[in-house]
């Protein structure tokens, strides 16, 4: 493929040079999801209603199991509302599409293709042309800091390289929501912050809508410009909390009190759902 790095400008689709609050606009409205008929279903989300404005960080945290991944999936059109409604941008969704990127724990990326024809694969399934998909590649792996690596394939990267991969992929569409689904899970913990101070600067660039699953109340705290907060199963959202720290971001922050304060509250609802969904387990 043609190496040649370019602007991003010649290519993002005329969407993206719109301020950013005219696309990224979720609402779920009375959303519940079932799994299964009869009495072998279950409930992973009971009825939830919410909203995301165009450009915001939104975080959800909750304890294990309580349907998180299930709602994000939603949103994603992997998983079909048993009632309710997503709709995104005004347009209900009802399958996966090019206006929602997503990423995962697990970096998704496509073994034999190296890490230039991964990050090109959005674009040229969109049509683009070979030379556009390879300058759209080559400048997201310029923005990640791999432009190096473009000839590799994903085994010959490290986990946190893979995952700043995944993301430069998800991004190559242009998307007015990035979705991610623990994507910093599995990395240690140098690497997942400056993953997050990665993210954080791409998200600031770009301008765009992200929902961000996570376990780790830290990490929400650090990224949201919103947390909400679940139920245990069958999920629910219990919290919408504000966050009010200062952007751009410093991991100092998380030492101070209004960050130590925001944790507390984080981690007293979350226990308290945990211990229920103990108890329900052991019922």
């Amino acid at each position: 493929m043609n190496t040649q790095v370019v602007s991003l400008k010649e290519h993002i689709p005329h969407r993206a040079h719109a301020s950013k609050k005219d696309f990224g606009h979720i609402v779920i409205e009375d959303v519940e999801i079932v799994f299964g008929k009869g009495a072998t279903s279950s409930q992973a989300v009971k009825k939830t209603s919410l909203e995301i404005k165009p450009g915001e960080f939104v975080c959800i945290l909750g304890p294990s199991g309580c349907g998180k991944s299930t709602l994000l999936n939603s949103i994603a059109g992997y998983v079909t509302p048993s009632s309710g409604s997503v709709r995104v941008d005004e347009k209900a969704v009802s399958e996966p599409g090019p206006d929602r990127g997503m990423v995962f724990q697990q970096y998704s990326l496509f073994p034999w293709k190296t890490i230039l024809d991964n990050i090109a694969f959005g674009p040229k399934v969109a049509g683009r042309t070979n030379v556009e998909c390879s300058s759209i590649a080559n400048t997201f792996l310029e923005m990640v800091g791999l432009s190096k690596f473009a000839h590799k394939y994903p085994a010959e990267l490290s986990g946190g390289m893979q995952q700043r991969v995944g993301i430069a992929r998800a991004l190559a569409n242009y998307p007015s929501v990035l979705l991610m689904d623990e994507p910093f899970g599995a990395l240690d913990a140098q690497t997942r912050l400056m993953m997050q101070e990665n993210l954080l600067s791409l998200w600031s660039e770009f301008g765009i809508t992200v929902v961000f699953v996570t376990h780790d109340v830290d990490e929400a705290i650090f990224l949201a410009d919103r947390v909400l907060i679940m139920s245990a199963s069958p999920g629910s959202i219990i919290d919408d909390l504000h966050i009010p720290l200062p952007r751009p971001r410093d991991p100092a922050m998380a030492t101070g009190s209004e960050f130590m304060a925001l944790k507390k509250v984080c981690l007293e609802q979350i226990r308290a759902e945990s211990l229920r969904a103990f108890e329900q387990q052991n019922m």
